[in-house]
């Protein structure tokens, strides 16, 4: 079932609802914000035929940002989609027509078996079919204006997807996570991510603050789905970004500077866990956030390391 034309595809990305893409149709016109890996492609093509379209009537593929697990399968999505152009932030254009130093980074996180059992041969886009969006365009899909919204913080090659048909945001990585599984009888738990490589937590909240300043009626997260609640969520990820600067600057110069901040990130989910009455044993809630504690710990020590930008 659809709202307002939008129809979430579960990517298939390490487990069920965890890693989203959207097919937003108008007029008998669709685009894609997000597609997922090279692994994800087939679900894609089977939900453009689900809702009665051919891949000649997809008109873009929206790309939040080039990290794998958002973009991976652009190239590969693209060469089935005839009529397609790519819509990319300025910074992220560069990477998927050229995807290799994007791999190389990623290899060198992950491991080069990692790589190819999870996204795959990661496939370059042609350059005459990568459209740059700059701050503040908007995509028209038939009279529907999709606006590409500059958003760093999670990364600066980021940008998120105003729909004022339906008042809501496609948030990329930007307004966090929220995973369905933590979802209890105080509404949805989320948290701020960050990359391996790159943590602003300034730019961050200033992303937040300008996506909630329009009065969005909810959040269409690529982990996982839509939200709503919009100013419990978002204050919630201030604080929590605020925490997580704290927790960073008290395991500055340990020499297990690492496991502090992972010990401190888990202490403060659990918490918050615990507030919003998730349904989960902590064992379970530590599992579930086992990948993005890692993660956002590695960002903090990068933030940490290059002076608190």
């Amino acid at each position: 079932m659809s709202l307002h034309g939008i129809h979430t595809i579960d990517a298939a990305f390490h487990r069920d609802h965890f890693d989203a893409a959207y097919l937003i149709v108008e007029e008998g016109r669709g685009a894609f914000i997000d597609c997922g890996t090279n692994h994800s492609v087939p679900r894609l093509l089977d939900a453009v035929q689900a809702v009665g379209l051919t891949p000649a009537d997809i008109e873009f593929v929206i790309v939040t940002h080039v990290h794998l697990d958002h973009a991976g399968g652009t190239g590969l999505l693209l060469q089935q989609l005839p009529n397609a152009t790519v819509i990319a932030h300025p910074r992220a254009a560069p990477h998927l027509i050229y995807p290799a130093k994007l791999v190389e980074g990623a290899t060198a996180v992950y491991g080069e078996e990692e790589i190819q059992r999870s996204y795959g041969t990661v496939k370059p886009v042609p350059k005459e079919r990568v459209r740059i969006a700059a701050d503040g365009e908007a995509m028209m899909l038939a009279e529907r204006p999709l606006l590409c919204v500059d958003t760093p913080g999670h990364a600066r090659h980021h940008h998120c997807i105003w729909d004022a048909r339906s008042r809501c945001w496609f948030t990329g990585d930007t307004f966090g996570l929220s995973y369905r599984e933590l979802d209890g009888p105080a509404g949805a738990f989320i948290l701020p991510t960050s990359t391996p490589v790159q943590f602003e937590p300034a730019a961050l909240k200033a992303s937040i603050a300008r996506m909630v300043a329009y009065g969005p009626e909810g959040m269409y997260l690529t982990h996982y789905g839509r939200v709503g609640d919009v100013p419990r969520l978002a204050q919630a990820l201030y604080e929590q970004i605020d925490a997580m600067v704290a927790i960073a600057e008290a395991c500055e110069g340990r020499a297990d500077r690492h496991r502090c901040i992972a010990a401190g990130l888990s202490a403060l989910y659990l918490e918050r866990a615990h507030g919003l009455q998730v349904p989960l044993a902590d064992e379970e809630v530590l599992r579930l956030l086992e990948m993005d504690i890692e993660l956002n710990a590695q960002g903090l020590g990068v933030w940490l390391d290059r002076g608190r930008p």
